[in-house]
């Protein structure tokens, strides 16, 4: 339910160079989603995925593809937008 309003109101697409802050509510933290040379769109999640195993897998992939440096600044997961909109209303399921 959280993800709905966050999805809708803080979703980015980092592109022309968009410099601007976005405040991140307590308890959240914000990722960026693409894979290849799609556009990255940014999300504002909450800390309680990184409890879930199958948002764990995606913080795999994104190791074994970026390990530590991130090209965005931030935690950047190599999946489609479609796939990680999925995982997360399965997530907001639980």
């Amino acid at each position: 339910m959280g993800f709905n309003l966050y999805a809708k109101i803080n979703r980015r697409s980092f592109s022309k160079g968009r410099t601007d802050a976005v405040i991140i509510p307590k308890g959240h933290f914000a990722v960026y989603v693409g894979g290849g040379t799609q556009l990255k769109k940014r999300f504002v999640v909450p800390m309680w995925y990184l409890n879930q195993p199958s948002f764990q897998h995606l913080l795999s992939l994104a190791e074994e593809e970026f390990g530590f440096d991130h090209p965005m600044g931030g935690i950047t997961i190599p999946c489609s937008e479609a796939s990680f909109i999925d995982l997360v209303f399965q997530l907001n399921d639980l």
